[in-house]
């Protein structure tokens, strides 16, 4: 299995926070925020499962959709905020994403 860091909200003394690295595999960076529009159809992103919709996205090949993924795009369908709108995540934290959702999705 492929692991790779999330970033997680952790509480700090005087009740400040900051950002701090654990392991986590594709399906926990899913979890931790791409679910809020993969899920639901937000902006035109291809739910979780849905073979029809991420067919031509595969087609396109993994290493455009990381590039899509973690630079955002603008599609005719919809639009993809780079990361997803969390600029916290690291490029490979994206990918593993990426992967899930792909294999998820065939």
């Amino acid at each position: 299995m492929r692991f790779t860091k999330v970033l997680v909200l952790a509480s700090v003394m005087m009740g400040s926070a900051v950002w701090t690295s654990v392991s986590a595999d594709g399906e926990a960076v899913y979890n931790s925020g791409c679910l809020a529009c993969h899920m639901p159809g937000v902006a035109g992103a291809p739910k979780l499962g849905d073979k029809d919709a991420w067919a031509a996205r595969i087609a396109q090949g993994i290493e455009v959709m990381y590039e899509n993924a973690i630079q955002g795009f603008q599609g005719q369908t919809g639009m993809m905020p780079a990361k997803g709108g969390f600029v916290h995540l690291s490029d490979d934290d994206v990918k593993a994403a990426v992967d899930y959702m792909v294999s998820q999705s065939q």
